[in-house]
Parts: structure tokens; sequence; C-alpha cells
């Protein structure tokens, strides 16, 4: 009896991408005898996370760094960090009156659900947010506008989720941030790469462990030190209900030491993966298919199915994700009437099977 059977589950092909709901990425077995030999093993776990901080922040050219349980904790634990700045009254008693600076400035394109409200975060840290600009535009001065004695920090969410048209950049973002003595906290929860806003200037950046780097269910907070020991004391305050075990963050320091290395599949190599699978969809009746690019620039390529037959893209969406095996395709754009496939953690004999599906879906079998 296989997993599946033993806890009634359905297989299920992720063709959505490393997405949270489908439990975000497969690990190697690298990373699973990283996470054996931790969780078999004792730490001193202030120590642990010291040490394996100093590690990776050597690897990547850091100040410092913080594993956590996900990129959400690390959103809450900097922001609560930020506002007590090292201030143990505070990590008692996170919400106190005493402390007034609680304001974090958000494009407001930015404040979206990812899984969980961008606000929501904030609120747990015992933030204000404070929208700027529009949900179609955020300029430098509609930043800069909204900042006042009691503002905190400037949040930048780096993601396909948020509005991508008439934003300011991120380099805009830190320059405004930094002429008002400010940090600025970049999410960058699903990014590639893990140099690039450090270097931009960045103060704190926020990244999923699960997500491009295929650790387990982890996240990690590069940057200036004393943003990173502030965030650390939230260990002992909100961040005692997000704390991450002992082989999670061996498992992840491993994982961001293997990617390091080995870095993730190439554009190049998802679209001649793609070909041969685009090549398949194409021959199905009543649709139009064509190879695209990641909406928000990244290197990550997809095969893009516009149905125009009977039956609408919503309509094929739901029948492919209650079949026998559960497959789901990305679903973001359902309303244009248009179905994206992620194969980064499809393979072949998936692909075949996704296509086999669609076809018994279109001809309504």
């Amino acid at each position: 009896m296989d997993i599946y059977q033993k806890y009634n589950l359905k297989h299920v092909i992720n063709a959505d991408g490393k997405m949270t709901i489908l439990g975000v990425s497969k690990v190697s077995d690298e990373v699973v005898l990283a996470q054996k030999l931790g969780a078999q093993n004792f730490f001193e776990m202030s120590d642990l996370l010291i040490q394996t901080g100093k590690y990776l922040a050597n690897l990547v050219g850091s100040e410092d760094a913080l594993v956590v349980n996900s990129a959400s904790a690390g959103i809450a634990e900097t922001i609560a960090g930020v506002i007590g700045q090292g201030s143990s009254y505070h990590v008692y008693h996170p919400y106190t009156e005493r402390i007034t600076k609680r304001e974090v400035i958000l494009p407001m394109g930015h404040d979206v659900d990812y899984g969980a409200p961008v606000d929501v975060m904030l609120g747990l840290a015992g933030a204000k947010m404070v929208p700027a600009g529009y949900a179609n535009m955020c300029t430098p001065e509609h930043i800069e506008m909204q900042i006042t004695e009691q503002t905190a920090a400037v949040l930048y969410i780096k993601s396909h989720h948020t509005v991508q048209k008439s934003m300011l950049s991120i380099p805009e973002a830190i320059e405004v941030a930094h002429r008002h003595n400010l940090p600025l906290i970049l999410d960058a929860a699903a990014e590639e790469d893990l140099f690039k806003y450090l270097k931009m200037g960045a103060d704190v950046v926020i990244y999923s462990g699960a997500k491009a780097i295929e650790g387990p269910a982890s996240g990690v907070i590069f940057g200036k030190a004393n943003y990173i020991k502030w965030a650390r004391m939230q260990g002992a305050g909100i961040g005692r209900a997000m704390k991450i075990g002992k082989e999670n963050i061996i498992g992840l320091t491993t994982a961001i030491a293997k990617y390091l290395e080995n870095g993730s599949e190439t554009g190049d190599s998802m679209v001649e993966r793609l070909e041969p699978f685009v090549e398949k969809l194409a021959a199905l009746p009543d649709t139009k298919v064509k190879i695209v690019q990641d909406a928000a620039g990244r290197q990550i390529y997809r095969a893009e199915v516009k149905p125009i037959g009977k039956l609408s893209a919503t309509e094929i969406c739901q029948q492919l994700r209650t079949g026998e095996t559960a497959i789901y395709a990305r679903e973001y754009r359902v309303n244009q009437g248009i179905i994206e496939f992620d194969i980064r953690a499809v393979d072949e004999i998936e692909m075949d099977q996704i296509v086999a599906r669609l076809k018994e879906i279109i001809e309504g079998e």
C-alpha cells in the first residue's frame, strides 16, 4: 500500500508551479538525508540558528541570515523586529502602546493575497499598513508622501501576484527609504537570485525555502546584522508560534548550498522540454497553444492553452482537478480564457497524462 492508498489521498500532477497548496516543491535525496541527520541529533537551538545563519550569510555575501519556518514568518518577524528595535519589553509585549512607530508603507498594488493577505502578516507583526499610490500605479513620490515620524519601514513585494505595470522599481524604493533613514524590506519569496537584491542595497530580503530553492517547508531572511538580530529575538515572542524544527533548519541550509552550486532549471531547458508537450497539446481539438514566459519576467516558461470550444477554461480546470488523478494547472488567467501548464515539477510521463486527460475532457468522454 503506497502513501496515497494509506491515507485515502489522490495522486497529484502539479502543473501549477511551486504552490503551497500542493506542498510547494520536491526535495532531493541529499536534502532528505540532511533532514534525517538534523532530526536524529540534538542541538542548542539558539546556537543552531546563529551558526547556520552565519554559514548562509557567508554564502551570499549578507551581513547575517536567519532560517524561519516560512517567508510569511519572515515578514512578520522582520517587521516586528524593526518595530521593537531590540527592546526586550517589546518582545514580551509586542502590541504595547508604549511603542508608536509602527507604520509600514506598502505600494497599494502589493497588498495581495498570496495564500494569506500581506496586511495580515503586518497586523501579526503589530504594524499599521500605510498604502501608497493606487492599485494600478505607485511612484517614488507616492511612497515619499506617506512617510511620517511614525514610519518604521518600507515594504516591497517582488512577486507575480502583485500589480506589475506602473510600479516603482526596487532600486527606486530603496533610494526613497534610505533617503529617509528607513529600512527597505523586500519579500522575494519565489525569486531565484539570492544575490541581486542584497547587491541593490535592500536591507532585508526574505525568501521561501521551499520554492525556487527546493528545500523543506521553511524560509530564510538575509540582510543587515541588526535587523536579523531583532528578527531572531522574536523567537521568544510572536515567533514562538512560527518556530522551525532542527530537521528543517539543517535541510534548508543544505538545500541553499546545493542550490547555489547547481542552480535551478534554465529557461532554455524548460523551452526544450515544453516543445514536444506543446506539439501534443496543439493536436487537441478546439485549442490554441503556445509557449509563454512568466508574467513577472522570471526565466520560467509555460505552455499556454486557450480553449475555443464549448467548455470554458474554468470548466476544464475544474474537471482536471476532480479526475481520478488530480491535475492542477495554473489558473491565474482563466478569467481571460487561458490555462497555463508549469512543467518544472512535471516529467514526460505526466505530460502525456495531462494531454490524455485534456483530450477526454474536450471530447466529452
